[in-house]
């Protein structure tokens, strides 16, 4: 293999490293506005980033079970933030939801700020 090649593929790892940590923290960053959003108190961006690694580990260990493995994880991940936020269940639950709905939220501004970017450039 060619020295080059090599090169390229330690850059590809390097990127692929960068990419995760980000998305581990925007996936945080969304956690923790959920979290704010349903009044839990002692929430921070540290605190949320450990509970989507957690519960995303966690809800994919248990998504392998047949039929049932969703709804475990799904369970499993809403207990991580239970546990993590030191709260009760239905504001962990209320925090998961949350963090769909800000997620959406953040995903229709950005479309519609880069579809009105791509109309204008034609």
């Amino acid at each position: 293999m060619p020295a080059g090649a090599a090169l390229g593929f330690l850059a590809l790892g390097a990127i692929g490293i960068v990419v995760l940590l980000v998305s581990l923290f925007i996936a945080g960053f969304v956690l923790y506005l959920g979290a704010k959003l349903v009044g839990i108190e002692n929430a921070t961006i540290g605190k949320s980033i450990i509970a989507v690694v957690g519960g995303g580990i966690l809800a994919a260990i248990l998504g392998i079970i047949p039929i049932i493995g969703w709804i475990l994880g799904i369970i499993a991940y809403i207990w991580v933030i239970k546990v993590v936020f030191d709260t009760d269940w239905l504001k962990a639950f209320l925090a998961w939801i949350m963090t769909f709905v800000v997620a959406l939220i953040v995903g229709l501004v950005l479309g519609a700020i880069l579809g009105a970017s791509l109309l204008a450039a034609l």
